[in-house]
């Protein structure tokens, strides 16, 4: 099956999370695949056996395999080539099964990390992400997220390790201080060195 391609990864970047939608939005697909099997089987059984009613039962057969195909295997499809991938440096969005859209946004733009469920999406485990990014398209909502408050609290522990490897701290500032004051006092010797 379609699953998320590695190369799209940088050198030293590493793969946290990676999801799918929740399973929740597979619901109504496979309600419709039992209700055309019920239907078509129904309609087999009941049908007289009459000259017509093999035909009746063609016609109902491709009418349910249209249905088939267009709210089961088109939606199942769109979910699992669906992917929210949380790297070490990047949030990664790729979704489309013949064309395929995708986003990035750097951990270090991301500004807020919040998640919303209701009660029916609490029961099931599942909820809305949302992600503020300091860009020009600002906020990016992801539905049906498995896990959401526990993917919410990764995402942020992802965005403050990202923003910890790029801060200075003590050590920092007093090495680059020295490295500074060494190049102030070559400079008034004359070394170029």
């Amino acid at each position: 099956m379609v699953g998320f391609p590695e190369s799209v990864l940088t050198k030293d970047e590493r793969v946290e999370v990676h999801l799918h939608p929740h399973w929740k939005a597979m619901v109504r697909p496979v309600l419709v695949l039992v209700v055309v099997i019920v239907g078509i089987g129904a309609a087999w059984f009941l049908l007289p056996d009459k000259s017509w009613s093999n035909i009746a039962l063609i016609v109902l057969g491709v009418i349910g395999l249209i249905l088939v195909c267009w709210l089961t295997i088109w939606p199942w499809m769109k979910w699992r080539t669906t992917h929210y991938v949380f790297t070490n440096e990047r949030v990664i969005m790729r979704e489309g099964v013949f064309s395929r859209d995708g986003r990035d946004i750097p951990l270090g733009r991301v500004n807020d990390v919040s998640f919303h469920h209701t009660f029916f999406e609490r029961m099931l485990g599942c909820g809305t992400l949302t992600i503020e990014s300091a860009g020009e398209r600002g906020q990016v909502v992801l539905t049906d997220i498995p896990h959401v408050e526990k993917i919410q609290s990764e995402l942020y522990e992802l965005v403050e390790a990202d923003h910890d490897s790029h801060t200075f701290g003590d050590d920092d500032r007093e090495a680059l201080a020295k490295e500074v004051t060494r190049a102030q006092s070559r400079k008034g010797r004359g070394d170029d060195a």
